[in-house]
């Protein structure tokens, strides 16, 4: 069910084949209106990251703007992102960085609304990387030459992950990183098949309640004002339809404001669209959902990816961000 991330959060790249999971929809669902109403279909993970889209659903926010909304659950963005610029899907979910290597290749996608964002706080953030409690790995300095877990190679795991190697004074080229999705990853790190993972909720409570440690606060590492994720449309409907795009990005900016302040709300939303048991809904780090996408936070993701080679090209935040 989390085999691609953030907002949240890791995402595989857009030329990737992996295909939406779902039915196919009828001419209902393709974005028409009907009565005054929009149908839209938004293409999500099932994640925590998502919780705001649900809380607001369910609170009315979409419905009084004339939005019927309905979620379709996607792997990821190489599935979402075609899925949007096809109208399958007429908004979507992606965490920044596979939207801009979409970006760099030229497909035609525009950021309209905040997903997710760190906690800012170290030690206590949605993700992270984490070991055995017995591993001889204490600091992120010590993850270079360690073979490392992500749920999608090339995409934002990495480019935390060596941030935070690179600013402990550690090699971020000696690591070796492979992947995998996140629910296998306790079972692969207690075994050793892998030295470090880098996870996200629900899997890091899960590791840290089996007595693993965090060693790496990643997200934080990289920004402590770090966007992560973004929902976003084409740059068609953008055209066609600018009336829609505006109603569907104050109803979701409520959603995540009242999402922000409500999080008992929002660990009660989880048990509609997650399996995520009652104890781990009690116990997981929550993420941030400001309404404001944070440009200098992406601004460097962009020139980290570009470094570490994950961009053919430097993105064109002017033109991906809203």
């Amino acid at each position: 069910m989390r085999r691609r991330l953030i907002a949240g959060v890791a995402l595989a790249m857009v030329a990737s084949t992996v295909t939406a999971c779902g039915s196919d929809k009828g001419s209902g669902d393709s974005g028409g209106s009907s009565g005054g109403v929009d149908n839209v279909t938004v293409g999500v993970i099932p994640i925590i990251d998502v919780a705001p889209i649900y809380l607001g659903q369910s609170k009315g926010f979409f419905k009084t703007r004339n939005i019927e909304l309905k979620m379709e659950a996607g792997q990821g963005g190489a599935a979402i992102v075609p899925g949007v610029v096809s109208n399958q899907f007429q908004f979507g979910f992606s965490n920044l960085t596979s939207l801009m290597i979409a970006q760099t290749k030229n497909v035609p996608i525009k950021a309209v609304a905040a997903g997710v964002s760190t906690t800012g706080v170290q030690g206590k953030d949605f993700g992270a990387v984490v070991v055995k409690g017995a591993s001889p790995i204490k600091t992120a300095k010590d993850l270079a030459g360690k073979k490392i877990s992500v749920n999608t190679l090339k995409n934002i795991g990495d480019t935390v992950t060596r941030e935070s190697v690179r600013v402990a004074g550690g090699d971020p080229s000696k690591i070796e990183f492979v992947e995998m999705p996140f629910p296998n990853m306790p079972v692969a790190l207690d075994k050793g098949d892998i030295d470090a993972a880098w996870v996200v909720e629900p899997q890091l409570s899960t590791i840290k309640a089996a007595g693993g440690r965090e060693v790496a606060s990643t997200f934080v590492d990289t920004d402590p004002k770090l966007t992560i994720a973004a929902y976003f449309t084409s740059q068609k409907l953008l055209a066609d339809k600018p009336d829609l795009v505006k109603r569907f990005t104050e109803a979701m900016n409520e959603s995540l404001t009242y999402a922000d302040a409500h999080p008992d709300e929002v660990r009660q939303i989880l048990s509609t669209y997650t399996k995520i048991d009652d104890k781990a809904r009690a116990q997981v780090v929550l993420p941030k959902w400001p309404i404001e996408i944070n440009k200098a936070s992406v601004q460097k993701l962009a020139e980290l990816g570009t470094t570490d080679g994950i961009f053919a090209s430097a993105p064109d935040l002017d033109k991906l961000l809203p």
